[in-house]
């Protein structure tokens, strides 16, 4: 009986020396060079916890800045989650990680395309919860869509 106590109490050292260790820990702030430059923000926060990470709502720039898809909303679908995909990878997610999203776009008529893209890039069966919220305008005139998400990794990687 004591050897049981003494592996438990060796386990609950531990998971409390886990959970000290994320405590202490600060906020990452990634800017991967695969998004758009940033701005006045940060495009990927990963929580102290390691797993938990909150990413900027992405839009339809690449990497160097350019728009991709002026006037088209399904082109600059398409690159929002691109942008929303390789944020996760900078940090070892996918997304499949995705817990939520809220989506911004600027014309409820594009909500057919909009479902088309997402089904080609989440699964259908375990969908993130999302808001779905029409707005007049985005940070530029020329963006048609932003999403900006929640993931909690199933494989974080370590720093």
């Amino acid at each position: 009986m004591s050897a049981r106590i003494g592996i438990i109490a060796c386990v609950a050292l531990a998971a409390m020396t886990e959970l000290v260790r994320a405590q202490d820990q600060a906020p990452r702030y990634l800017n991967p060079p695969s998004l758009p430059p940033a701005t006045g923000y940060t495009h990927v926060v990963v929580a102290p916890d390691g797993r938990t990470v909150y990413v900027a709502g992405q839009i339809a720039l690449d990497s160097t800045g350019r728009l991709v898809g002026a006037g088209d909303f399904r082109a600059q679908a398409e690159q929002v989650y691109a942008n929303l995909r390789r944020a996760l990878a900078s940090v070892g997610g996918s997304l499949s990680d995705l817990v939520k999203t809220t989506t911004f776009i600027t014309d409820v008529a594009q909500v057919a395309v909009l479902r088309e893209v997402r089904g080609r890039y989440l699964d259908a069966q375990h969908p993130p919860a999302n808001s779905l919220i029409p707005v007049a305008t985005l940070a530029r005139a020329d963006l048609l869509i932003e999403i900006e998400a929640v993931a909690i990794l199933r494989n974080p990687a370590r720093p």
